[in-house]
């Protein structure tokens, strides 16, 4: 028998033969390689979007679908024009506490105002008009200072109403980006547990502004008591120093703009809440302050376009009714007048709660560009609908600590 004849025991043949791999099926991708045209869905970018762009997350399934929109905002990275009408949709979508705060608001700072300014100025027309000569000069002067002192009423009123707003409608875009409809009461007892804060806040935006004001103002009437040349040195200062005030301001106000959205979602303080916003507008400060501006052109816009031709109506109508000035016309001005207010109250409630909105949906935008809140928010969403327990998912994740190299050399596990 020779050696190509001889048979293994059980009857197999020496040496054994290994069948050939099978051939690959045409049209699916092999496992663990990626293939031409071959896309799969979902996002690798852990924390961020904007880490680790075109990079497939392992096991996503194949071909891409549209990222889940439970409520207001799509759980993604939001583009130019979703950041531009979200806050406009944020007040058609629950109109009726969003709208109500700022009607409130308004309603509350003008009857703060009517309710100092009115009785004061009664009263100083009945003491100005029986004193004569020196007393009258004193008594302006001494007027002049207890409007000012009076005026502190509602200025603190209308900063109070501000801070509420501004954490009202934090609160409604990120319970309406789950997908959560809250009631008047409801939010307001949210934002009104962050409320001190955002008082501090307001208060020390307000100074800011004020302290620089009053600095520009006190060098320009220091400079104009030195003579003429002084208030012409005065006057170009206050040009220049003014133009620097305004893009100081811009700069500031846009790097630090999601300081309420901080404090009210995450539950920070002022500090950490300036510091971080600081953070998360690195590297978007002028689409943030684009955002931030043609909003504000829009709302603008509109107001004059509803609220100019009522008042021009009203001076031509007085002209016509009244042309020799016998005061026929003045009930018809009155009526456009008092029209032209409450028109002036509705936008001003619109406008501010547009404006803060759009601030809150920056904070998500950026918040999903670079940490990955998008993931997180659909993670809580679908743990919500299936009846597990969650928490709230916009509080700030504990960072696990990095374990330290090992020592060259040193055994596994060792440093």
């Amino acid at each position: 028998m020779s050696d190509q004849e001889w048979q293994a025991p059980g009857g197999g043949a020496w040496p054994p033969q290994v069948p050939p791999a099978p051939a690959a099926q045409p049209g699916y991708p092999q496992p663990g390689y990626p293939q031409p045209g071959y896309q799969q869905s979902g996002y690798s970018q852990q924390p961020g979007h904007d880490q680790q762009p075109g990079y497939p997350a392992p096991g996503a399934p194949a071909g891409w679908t549209p990222p889940p929109k439970p409520g207001l905002l799509p759980l993604r990275p939001l583009g130019f024009g979703t950041l531009l009408w979200a806050p406009f949709r944020t007040l058609r979508r629950n109109p009726a506490p969003t709208f109500g705060t700022g009607l409130l608001v308004q309603l509350a700072t003008v009857v703060a105002t009517a309710a100092v300014v009115v009785p004061f100025m009664f009263i100083l027309l009945d003491r100005t008009g029986s004193a004569a000569g020196e007393d009258a000069d004193t008594l302006f002067a001494g007027a002049v200072g207890g409007f000012l002192l009076l005026m502190l009423v509602p200025i603190a009123v209308s900063v109070v109403a501000s801070a509420l707003v501004q954490g009202v409608m934090v609160v409604e875009v990120a319970t309406g980006t789950l997908g959560e409809k809250l009631g008047f009461g409801a939010l307001w007892r949210r934002a009104a547990r962050r409320i001190w804060p955002l008082i501090g806040w307001t208060l020390l935006l307000s100074a800011a502004v004020l302290l620089a004001v009053l600095s520009v103002v006190v060098v320009v009437v220091i400079a104009a008591m030195l003579g003429p040349v002084g208030l012409a040195v005065g006057v170009v200062f206050a040009i220049v120093a003014g133009l620097g005030l305004v893009a100081l301001g811009a700069w500031l106000g846009v790097k630090t703009s999601l300081v309420p959205s901080i404090i009210v979602l995450e539950e920070a303080g002022i500090r950490r809440a300036v510091a971080r916003s600081w953070r998360l507008t690195d590297g978007y400060f002028w689409r943030t302050l684009g955002v931030e501006l043609l909003v504000a052109v829009i709302l603008s816009t509109a107001s004059n376009v509803v609220v100019q031709p009522i008042s021009f109506l009203g001076g031509m109508l007085s002209v016509l009714i009244d042309p020799t000035g016998t005061g026929s016309g003045a009930v018809v001005l009155i009526v456009l007048t008092v029209v032209s207010t409450v028109l002036s109250l509705l936008i001003g409630a619109i406008t501010l709660v547009v404006q803060s909105a759009v601030i809150a949906v920056i904070y998500l935008d950026l918040r999903m560009r670079k940490e990955g809140l998008d993931l997180e928010l659909e993670r809580h969403v679908e743990l919500r609908d299936a009846g597990h327990p969650v928490g709230d998912p916009y509080l700030p994740r504990p960072v696990a600590p990095v374990p330290a190299p090992a020592s060259p050399g040193a055994p596994y596990g060792w440093a």
